[in-house]
């Protein structure tokens, strides 16, 4: 499960490489109306989502069960202000982390796809159901930029 899954990803973020790269800097700073994010902020987001990610990929697999706290999207994107970064690096970073994360999902042990995440509200998933969420939130941005 761990290596198609990873292969998955490899496999989208490659393909969403080029097209990104090819966004304007004026296009990706635009925000379309108030309260909503830019390009950046979105792929920033992503970039938030693989690093969140990464921790409980790697945190459930020394324990029985994770306690993660809550991850608070909006804030995340204001405090790091991708807006401000260069288009460049925030996808050169995005492609980096998530080539690092398929890595990670490589190595996962079978043992551990059962172990429960809270990291909310929710009822806690399993490590596995935050791996398999993990490539459709990404597809579903990628959308919103226009890019799958």
């Amino acid at each position: 499960m761990s290596a198609t899954l990873a292969d998955d990803l490899i496999g989208v973020v490659e393909r969403a490489t080029e097209p990104l790269q090819r966004l304007s800097e004026a296009d990706v700073s635009s925000k379309p109306g108030p309260g909503q994010w830019s390009k950046k902020e979105i792929l920033g987001h992503l970039i938030d989502s693989a690093a969140n990610n990464h921790h409980r990929f790697v945190r459930a697999q020394q324990v029985d069960h994770l306690a993660f706290p809550d991850y608070q999207q909006d804030e995340w994107v204001r405090i790091q202000r991708y807006n401000d970064r260069s288009w460049t690096e925030i996808v050169e970073l995005w492609r980096a982390y998530n080539h690092h994360l398929a890595h990670v999902i490589r190595q996962i042990p079978s043992d551990k796809l059962g172990v429960t995440c809270d990291v909310g509200p929710a009822e806690p998933p399993t490590l596995q159901g935050l791996v398999e969420d993990y490539l459709p939130h990404l597809i579903h941005h990628l959308r919103q930029l226009g890019v799958t």
